[in-house]
């Protein structure tokens, strides 16, 4: 059967478009970014909407800093922004933990250990991290029960929804000794007002505010790849896209993760 060109040339676009918005959001193909987004997605938009804050780029951040959750600090202490402790608050100490060789990462949880050759870890002191510590009591800030959010996704839950609080009420605020969070904080507002609470889901905001609070000397991260970095992950996972199909669109997470 032969095409009318007309036809043709509308279907070689749509299929040019649809590869290109696919490749987009090419990090949805991982597993493990998936299962990430698919625990720390409402609650970040819930958040947000909550202290005004753009979900999407909270996200990215969340997946850089954490490793997509894999980093073992975040693992053991639901800190998936990686956030610095407070005076009072508990740190992660210092701890004595192997490298796996083969699996090529930080292994803490004892029952893993042992299934691993003595030839296969290398053991090493890891400093005290200066990160709060979001297990429970009395488990914060102890070298004990370090897996225990591995194996109860109800405690690991409430860690990283305190973690994600704790950004939006104790980081990004008026009253903060940081000035780029103050000035974060006070250009949002003034975008709100002006835009309504829709503008936390615009592109240009979630860039922008990354953008405003890192990159530079005393901010969130002071190197100057962190932004380009966390809008890569925002840009491929499509952060965007995703917590406006959910919050907006009313759609739950498997369907907004698969509406590519």
């Amino acid at each position: 059967m032969m095409f009318k060109t007309p036809f043709l040339i509308l279907l070689l676009l749509l299929t040019s478009l649809t590869s290109l918005h696919s490749s987009q959001f090419s990090f949805r193909k991982y597993s493990h970014v998936e299962s990430f987004y698919s625990d720390i997605s409402l609650n970040t938009i819930e958040i947000g909407l909550r202290y005004k804050l753009p979900p999407a780029a909270i996200m990215a951040i969340a997946g850089l800093e954490s490793g997509y959750g894999s980093g073992y600090v975040a693992q053991i202490t639901g800190n998936i922004l990686s956030l610095g402790a407070f005076k009072g608050d508990r740190e992660l100490p210092r701890l004595y933990l192997p490298y796996s060789k083969s699996s090529k990462m930080v292994i803490f949880d004892a029952k893993e250990i042992k299934k691993h050759s003595r030839d296969d870890l290398s053991w090493k002191k890891r400093p005290k991290s200066l990160k709060r510590d979001y297990r429970p009591e009395p488990h914060a800030g102890s070298t004990k029960n370090l897996e225990l959010l591995l194996y109860d996704k109800k405690l690991k839950d409430e860690a990283c929804k305190a973690c994600l609080n704790d950004f939006a009420t104790r980081w990004i605020k008026t009253s903060s000794n940081v000035k780029v969070f103050r000035d974060a904080r006070a250009w949002l507002d003034k975008e709100i007002s002006s835009k309504g609470m829709e503008v936390l889901f615009n592109k240009e905001t979630n860039k922008k505010f990354i953008d405003m609070i890192g990159g530079q000397p005393h901010s969130f991260n002071y190197r100057k790849t962190w932004p380009k970095k966390a809008k890569l992950i925002m840009n491929r996972v499509g952060l965007v896209k995703l917590s406006t199909d959910m919050y907006v669109k009313k759609m739950s997470f498997k369907k907004a993760w698969i509406n590519k």
